[in-house]
């Protein structure tokens, strides 16, 4: 486990294989639901096989209420829902601290076209449509979350690395508890438990 850019590190056995799991559910649920991804299909708890892309250097976030570093940038007061879903670009770079950008340091950089700058928007978009809601139905209220995308061998842009509780920010419905990695960014303890219980309503929503 590692939080901050890797400056706290940490590590929960059987956190891998649920993370494996968790996102194997979600890409199978994103890609019912129109949305194409590098998932192939799962090998066993902690292998998947998917397909070759060539990462766009851009951590697409998507933000649904603000929390994190939202609210230590713009003095928005944490837990304010978002009047509209906020995407934001991070350039992918740990040596930099993942900095923030917008289209034209991206197309400065040359590290992705200005077509495929609104496609990484419209697809964090369209994600959002449609997780949110089944997260609602299992009592988690999605906050925000992190996506990464490829390039396949056709140029054609795949949603690729994972989703998980290390990517996504999830509170509780009923008690507001954080089920999420930030429970060990912030010392809360019970890392493990909130994920099984994340994979455990995820499963439910299934059926």
């Amino acid at each position: 486990m590692t939080a901050f850019n890797a400056e706290k590190k940490g590590s929960e056995s059987g956190k891998g294989a649920l993370n494996c799991k968790i996102s194997t559910q979600l890409f199978n649920l994103l890609e019912k639901n129109g949305i194409k991804t590098h998932l192939i299909k799962t090998l066993n708890d902690t292998e998947q096989l998917i397909k070759k892309v060539q990462i766009i250097p851009i951590e697409v976030v998507v933000r649904n209420t603000a929390t994190g570093s939202l609210t230590k940038r713009l003095g928005i007061k944490d837990g304010t829902i978002l009047p509209f879903t906020l995407v934001e670009f991070y350039y992918k770079d740990d040596a930099l601290g993942d900095p923030l950008i917008n289209d034209e340091h991206a197309l400065m950089m040359n590290i992705a076209k200005e077509d495929q700058l609104e496609q990484l928007r419209k697809l964090g978009r369209q994600i959002n449509s449609i997780l949110k809601p089944f997260f609602e139905k299992a009592g988690l209220n999605l906050i925000d979350f992190k996506l990464e995308f490829g390039l396949d061998k056709d140029g054609t842009v795949l949603l690729a690395d994972e989703i998980s509780p290390d990517s996504c920010r999830f509170w509780d419905i009923a008690t507001g508890d954080k089920m999420d990695k930030d429970r060990f960014r912030q010392n809360l303890g019970n890392v493990k438990v909130a994920y099984e219980e994340v994979l455990k309503r995820i499963l439910g929503g299934m059926n």
